[in-house]
């Protein structure tokens, strides 16, 4: 299950979340999302987890947990929009760009 981490402090990194997650199970990724450019936490992440139930436990045991003076908010991930709006697939090319 993907579950989505946010209110991270600017100093939380992967390591911590994968140590605070694993007391709950099995971790098989963990990503916290950093600006392209200044590689600065954007303060939200995502951890894999690959039990449902394990995942479910952390869900409920770590929303507002707080790590580094900040109250996580963790809940399951919900999937990604495309930005832009409509079909990427669409349009007169047929395939590849």
């Amino acid at each position: 299950m993907n579950i989505y981490v946010g209110n991270l402090s600017p100093e939380v990194n992967e390591e911590d979340l994968t140590t605070l997650f694993s007391e709950y199970g099995q971790v098989s990724s963990v990503k916290v999302i950093r600006d392209m450019f200044t590689q600065e936490s954007r303060g939200f992440g995502f951890v894999e987890m690959p039990g449902n139930d394990e995942a479910k436990k952390a869900m409920e045991g770590l929303n507002t947990h707080e790590l580094k003076g900040k109250n996580l908010i963790v809940n399951e991930a919900r999937p990604r929009r495309d930005k832009r709006g409509g079909n990427r697939n669409r349009g007169g090319r047929g395939g590849r760009y």
